[in-house]
């Protein structure tokens, strides 16, 4: 049971990771608090289980929005999902490489999709403004400025290299849960096993058609865990207890999320009916050049 335990704080901690990363990629003027995009990330993460075709996103950005905070235009909060997938993949390119390397031939061609795929990222978020040049996105203007405003947000600054570098804990403290818990199950320790199982079922929340990232993910991780000569019943009980356990974590990350925006929300709205001090009435009502006058200097009241 402690490595249960711990296992769940692992993907408790995934959350806060990832939602504090992309935090880091919106404007300056426009960046919510991170307890709201925690609350965004868990309510998107809890409902992805049963929604399909992605609309899990949609989640995500009425949560943000309707959190209140900042103003939010729907084509910022766009642009910073896009490059929260875009860095999110970069971030897993050394994982997956690890994971390609230590794997068997079984598994060598999906992960080399995995791989191909966080390589383009890269290329893309390397190239930048040059990429703008080419003749599928130049052709459309709306094309055009979508991607050159992904492309403001995801160039190489401070803020972009904490992103990654939050993003890259993330995926390790998911790696580091679903270690716990296959120990837990009696399966020894393999960082193979770890590494192959978080590469693979994270690149099902690449794909656009699914009934859900919990439910895909658990079918991938099942299938992977029994190729790679894991027993049934434990790849069985594997998936369903790391889905549970991430939908729960998804589920208490909201919640903190919305809490502690609730609380946020409460102390500005003290601050602003509070009342202000005569002292500070005073100073707003007389002149400098009369405060600073001698005793002669004729009262507020006449």
């Amino acid at each position: 049971m402690p490595m249960v335990f711990l296992a769940g704080a692992s993907y408790l901690a995934s959350f806060g990771f990832r939602a504090f990363g992309w935090r880091q990629l919106f404007p300056s003027r426009e960046r919510p608090d991170g307890a709201r995009c925690l609350a965004a990330c868990g309510a998107a993460a809890a409902s992805g289980v049963v929604l399909p075709f992605r609309l899990d996103y949609v989640v995500k950005i009425s949560t943000l929005r309707r959190l209140g905070g900042v103003t939010l235009g729907l084509k910022t909060i766009a642009v910073s999902i896009v490059a929260l997938g875009m860095i999110d993949a970069v971030a897993m390119l050394p994982l997956a490489v690890s994971a390609l390397v230590m794997s068997g031939p079984v598994l060598r061609a999906p992960l080399i999709v995995v791989v191909l795929f966080c390589t383009g990222c890269l290329a893309i978020l390397t190239l930048g403004q040059r990429m703008a040049r080419l003749p599928l996105i130049g052709r459309s203007d709306r094309l055009h400025a979508v991607y050159r405003r992904v492309a403001d947000s995801t160039r190489f600054s401070r803020q972009t290299l904490v992103a990654g570098l939050l993003l890259l804990a993330c995926w390790t403290s998911r790696a580091l849960g679903s270690t716990l818990l296959l120990g837990a199950l009696g399966v020894r320790f393999s960082p193979t096993l770890a590494l192959v199982v978080l590469c693979m079922s994270g690149a099902t929340s690449i794909l656009p058609i699914t009934a859900g990232g919990a439910v895909a993910g658990m079918g991938t991780t099942a299938g992977v865990l029994f190729a790679l000569g894991v027993s049934k019943g434990v790849a069985v009980n594997f998936s369903l207890a790391a889905g549970l356990m991430l939908t729960g974590a998804a589920v208490a990350a909201a919640g903190l999320g919305l809490s502690g925006s609730l609380l946020l929300s409460f102390r500005e709205r003290r601050v602003f009916a509070a009342p202000i001090p005569p002292s500070v009435e005073l100073s707003c009502l007389v002149p400098d050049g009369l405060a600073r006058t001698s005793g002669n200097a004729p009262s507020l009241g006449s």
